[in-house]
């Protein structure tokens, strides 16, 4: 049973339109990873769904209840917590002072929370009177996380949770994201360039490409697939664009609107596996 679902999402900036119907589920207890090329809509997808932008079409529904276009913070109050990739700290607050403000919509929090996150993770107890903008971007991160989950969420958005880490805290990260599931039973849904690392660690994946559906499958299935392995895990030196099931050598569209999806970004508030191939495949006209 999906706990979110996400039907037909048309959004983006302005008069621009990023995402062109977008479906997308996540179950109770999964991990799930979006992944595809800069420009594709992946994080504008997760703001479409948190409420941090509108969506112009399209449903969202999680725990059964439609919540499009709901406010952030009515969506947090039903159980959705977002951690976008940057300013996901108070950089001038304490480390305990920033877990406070993450349970600020269930009041103070509990001892038994505080020691739950001081021991997910022994540093932030070691520093718990620190300002959290002087620790290091794996830190905060870390941090960014735990006030995430000091209400007890059903589901996590966590945007790019690997960006600006030193390369041997990458796998670390990705590790504790599959504890905090395996613990808290909390699901996941993920955006991630570290494409590799995040399926390997995932149940189920979405390719976007050009702010639509392209691949959906296993994360196993589509690191075993000949064409998303050649597509979008960087095996072939040139990007190649799929239309219609061909693969055609020709340059990326991406950078069309690549610029200003990053500036907007952080506005505030084969068919090698036949179970690993582009959703149209077998569309009708219907």
């Amino acid at each position: 049973m999906a706990l979110l679902k996400a039907r037909n999402i048309v959004s983006g900036y302005g008069d621009a339109e990023i995402l062109h119907g977008v479906d997308l589920d996540v179950a109770q207890d999964e991990i799930v990873t979006i992944i595809g090329p800069n420009g594709a809509g992946k994080s504008t997808m997760m703001k479409a769904m948190y409420g941090l932008i509108d969506c112009w079409d399209g449903t969202v529904r999680f725990n059964r209840e439609e919540i499009t276009n709901l406010r952030p913070d009515e969506v947090t109050h039903k159980g959705l917590c977002y951690v976008p990739q940057k300013n996901n700290v108070f950089p001038t607050l304490t480390v305990e002072e920033n877990l406070e403000m993450g349970a600020y919509i269930d009041g103070n929090p509990t001892a038994e929370q505080l020691e739950d996150v001081w021991e997910r993770f022994p540093i932030l107890a070691e520093r718990r009177n620190q300002r959290a903008g002087s620790m290091s971007g794996g830190q905060q991160q870390m941090l960014a996380l735990s006030s995430a989950l000091m209400i007890d969420p059903d589901l996590l958005l966590v945007d790019e949770p690997s960006a600006g880490l030193a390369p041997d805290l990458v796998s670390d990260m990705f590790d504790r994201l599959v504890e905090i599931r395996d613990v808290t039973e909390t699901a996941i849904l993920m955006v991630e360039q570290n494409a590799r690392q995040a399926l390997r660690v995932s149940d189920r994946g979405y390719v976007l490409d050009m702010g639509e559906n392209e691949f959906e499958g296993s994360g196993q299935e589509l690191l075993e697939s000949e064409e998303v392995a050649n597509l979008y895990l960087g095996e072939w030196r040139h990007r190649h664009q799929r239309k219609r099931g061909t693969l055609l050598s020709a340059p990326s569209r991406h950078n069309d609107h690549h610029d200003f999806v990053d500036h907007c970004q952080y506005l505030p508030y084969g068919w090698s596996n036949p179970r690993c191939r582009p959703r149209h495949a077998d569309a009708t006209t219907d």
